[in-house]
């Protein structure tokens, strides 16, 4: 039977390059993202390179929406081997303006939809002995530089909800030992190819980044590694 891989927070750059590599390595391929036209875009042309990948529409903020949505994809291709969480948020960002809904969201998205997708996926990542793969981010890191720059770009709802996520990230790794399955977390520390923050100049490419999870996936022994 093919092992599936739900991504989670799917865009142009990281995830949709962990969709692709994951997929040719012979996964089953569930892409998990808000906006409907988009995701069947992006499903259609990963499916067009012989991949089995299919679009499930969901608010990775919504706890409730994420298991229902970890259901569907159970119910279209079997038991979940690896979730790769790649979803983030960020409101106004200016720590003087920003509000309580934009930090909440924030929060949720990171954290809250990272806890309901292993949830509601656990049994059957323990019964594969399988994986918990997340696209971590910089800013997250405790440094008065970074800190400095996230007051500069107006960043600090993503900061806090990467932040948080990081500390999820080992919370579940040391959880998750003791029944076999893998938590690791590839940690970004630049501008992406291809994606929002993009513009025209970024160095680090998505395929190479894939290429970090897919490696730490198959050696199963390191929890945190920095990519940039």
């Amino acid at each position: 039977m093919s092992k599936t891989i739900v991504v989670c927070g799917h865009g142009p750059g990281i995830s949709d390059a962990v969709a692709r590599k994951f997929g040719a390595e012979g996964y089953n391929v569930a892409l998990v993202a808000r906006t409907a036209d988009k995701l069947a875009t992006a499903a259609k042309a990963i499916a067009g390179e012989g991949i089995k990948c299919e679009p499930f529409v969901a608010d990775l903020a919504d706890a409730a929406a994420v298991v229902a949505m970890i259901g569907k994809v159970r119910a279209a291709f079997g038991p979940i081997d690896v979730v790769h969480y790649n979803a983030y948020a960020g409101g106004d960002g200016n720590i003087l303006s920003t509000s309580p809904e934009g930090l909440r969201r924030s929060f949720d998205v990171s954290v809250t939809g990272l806890v309901a997708a292993v949830q509601a996926s656990y049994a059957d990542l323990v019964a594969s002995k399988g994986a918990v793969l997340v696209t971590g981010g910089g800013f997250a890191f405790y440094d008065a530089r970074v800190d400095a720059m996230v007051a500069q770009f107006n960043a600090a709802d993503l900061a806090i909800g990467k932040a948080a996520q990081h500390k999820l990230v080992g919370v579940l790794a040391a959880k998750l030992a003791g029944d076999g399955v893998y938590v690791g977390e590839v940690v970004v520390t630049g501008m992406v190819k291809g994606t929002a923050f993009d513009q025209g100049n970024a160095p680090l490419d998505p395929k190479d980044i894939a290429a970090r999870f897919w490696e730490i996936y198959k050696a199963r022994t390191t929890q945190s590694v920095n990519f940039g």
